[in-house]
């Protein structure tokens, strides 16, 4: 048998666009002698539709589109994710099983998340169906992303029943050792079924959520032995041998088996050659993942070019860095904004900066609109000291730049906040949290630092300057400020806000790896206090297992507090 993985970059909602794609797909598999091939989970309308499932003509035109894939399906089986209806208007995240025009089974996915970014229970039901599918004299078991992840599920009963090759489409997510994590558990999978195992996973951004694509295909003894890119689309085609897998299976009742095809196609098959897939580290991973989701988040919402305040500091020379190489340098500027308290050390490194990357710099002094505000503000404020008033001013008069230079050129402005700070609050509503997309707002401050220095070593020299990274943080709003005036060393503060945030440690536990009781007591206080702040955040990249966004669900009207 071989089999092709069209690993797609689909958006949510592009029904057209989504089908364009599928079509290339299957042209292409057919010319390579394909004789199935699977696609991601929900490929037709794009994972995740949220409440688009709500809206009764989106689900028509889904369906509308998987019966006109179907019609192109000639001399190969098709199995395709789409969303599915029955007569009692119940919806169900299917795969449609296609050969020669024709919709031949639908499988239901049994196991619906429910934790994390997923809410799959607010939209379908469960299937109930235990289905095996004939295909040239083989049996196949098709499942569904989670239905694999889960123990005593239908993926136990499939392997019960017996099957040769084990198929899974997939929408799976990305975070830090996500890869690695799949790959172990559909190792573990393919071993107790005995059977080959080829599972499509989607690719591409979609808002917050990343898609890595690392569709694999392994042997009956969990061996790799067919892998998708990461972030990339990709077709993977391998033959599989499956008569060396032929042994006594459990009689099948007349509702379990289910015929698609009696046997492949005798056209003859060009030789194929897999191209060797590279293997990467966790901060290439985690970097080229986020420069993924900030392209897409970019295009797929209609924009060409993006701005940002560049300070001459580290977060926002990487998100430069990301942007830069996520939709080219001619597409991406960066404003300086200095004012008095501006050195000129910072301001040097933002134009090496914009050299180094090759793009275009503004230029916008704020000093004089601080002042104007000053003189505004002089009657009501007599008598009071300057404090962090003045310093959210200048925040916010550059976030007014920028929103500026948005509304008059259509340029989507990048916020540069990190995952530290937004933890924290040490951000200014309007002012530095102004803009459309936060590309490093899962990015906890050290790795910011690691980043930067992957980014350095990729290009073997200093893009970002050197200055730079060694310069003690400063938002440079008032003289001689540095963040370790308002905050614990990135490093502890880091190790803090993974415990907390992250883990779902309790502040005794955070004490009990080391850690100063009132250093964590603080910190945690300032997490739980901030929640207004981050709900008010625009959406960023997510490469943790928790971020701020649909990982995070706590209320902002919240008396709820550790008391040890």
């Amino acid at each position: 048998m071989r089999i092709a993985l069209a690993q797609l970059n689909a958006t949510v909602g592009d029904l057209q666009g989504n089908q364009r794609k599928i079509l290339s797909a299957l042209k292409d598999a057919q010319q390579q002698g394909a004789d199935i091939i699977v696609f991601p989970e929900l490929v037709v309308c794009g994972y995740p539709p949220e409440d688009l499932l709500h809206k009764k003509y989106f689900i028509q035109h889904n369906l509308q589109s998987i019966k006109e894939i179907a019609r192109a399906v000639k001399d190969i089986v098709a199995i395709i994710g789409f969303v599915d209806s029955d007569r009692r208007k119940h919806l169900y995240n299917a795969a449609a099983l296609i050969h020669d025009g024709q919709i031949k089974s639908v499988y239901h996915k049994h196991e619906l998340p429910n934790y994390g970014v997923f809410d799959e229970k607010r939209y379908f039901k469960s299937g109930t169906q235990l289905q095996i599918f004939m295909v040239g004299g083989y049996r196949l078991g098709v499942n569904i992303c989670e239905d694999i992840w889960v123990n005593q599920s239908v993926y136990d009963q499939q392997v019960k029943v017996g099957i040769d090759l084990l198929i899974n489409l997939s929408s799976s997510p990305y975070n830090i050792g996500k890869p690695a994590a799949r790959q172990k558990i559909l190792k573990e999978r393919a071993q107790k079924g005995s059977c080959f195992l080829a599972c499509c996973n989607l690719v591409g951004g979609q808002d917050e959520l990343v898609f890595d694509g690392c569709s694999l295909i392994l042997s009956p003894q969990g061996k790799k032995i067919g892998q998708g890119r990461f972030c990339q689309e990709d077709m993977i085609v391998l033959d599989l041998d499956l008569s060396q897998k032929k042994k006594k299976y459990s009689r099948l009742s007349q509702s379990q088996r289910q015929l698609i095809c009696s046997e492949f196609s005798q056209q003859s098959k060009p030789a194929l050659s897999q191209t060797k897939r590279e293997s990467m580290t966790a901060i290439e991973r985690m970097y080229y993942a986020i420069v993924l989701g900030t392209r897409d988040y970019i295009h797929k919402n209609g924009f060409e070019k993006v701005v940002l305040g560049l300070s001459g500091g580290i977060d926002s020379s990487l998100v430069a860095a990301i942007a830069v190489d996520a939709i080219g340098a001619e597409n991406v500027v960066g404003v300086t904004m200095p004012s008095c308290f501006t050195s000129k050390g910072t301001r040097s490194d933002a134009g090496v900066l914009a050299g180094n990357l090759n793009m275009r710099l503004i230029e916008i002094p704020i000093e004089q609109m601080r002042k104007s505000y000053s003189v505004a503000l002089k009657d009501e404020f007599a008598g009071l000291k300057e404090d962090i008033t003045e310093e959210n001013i200048q925040a916010r008069i550059r976030g007014n730049i920028l929103m500026a230079l948005s509304n008059k050129f259509g340029w989507l402005v990048l916020t540069t906040g990190n995952k530290s700070e937004t933890a924290v609050g040490y951000c200014t509503l309007y002012g530095d949290m102004s803009g459309g997309f936060a590309v490093i707002k899962d990015l906890l401050k050290t790795k910011v630092y690691a980043l930067a220095h992957f980014f350095n070593q990729r290009h073997r020299k200093a893009m970002i300057p050197q200055s730079i990274i060694d310069r003690p943080p400063t938002a440079e709003l008032r003289q001689g400020q540095t963040d370790q005036d308002s905050l614990p060393p990135y490093a502890v503060l880091d190790q803090i806000l993974t415990g907390y945030v992250e883990q779902h440690k309790s502040l005794d536990q955070l004490v009990r790896q080391g850690l100063d009781r009132n250093i964590v007591r603080r910190v945690i206080e300032l997490v739980d206090l901030s929640e207004y702040k981050r709900r008010q955040a625009p959406p960023g990249v997510r490469i943790t297992s928790r971020a701020f966004g649909k990982d995070w669900r706590l209320p902002i009207t919240n008396r709820y507090r550790y008391k040890k």
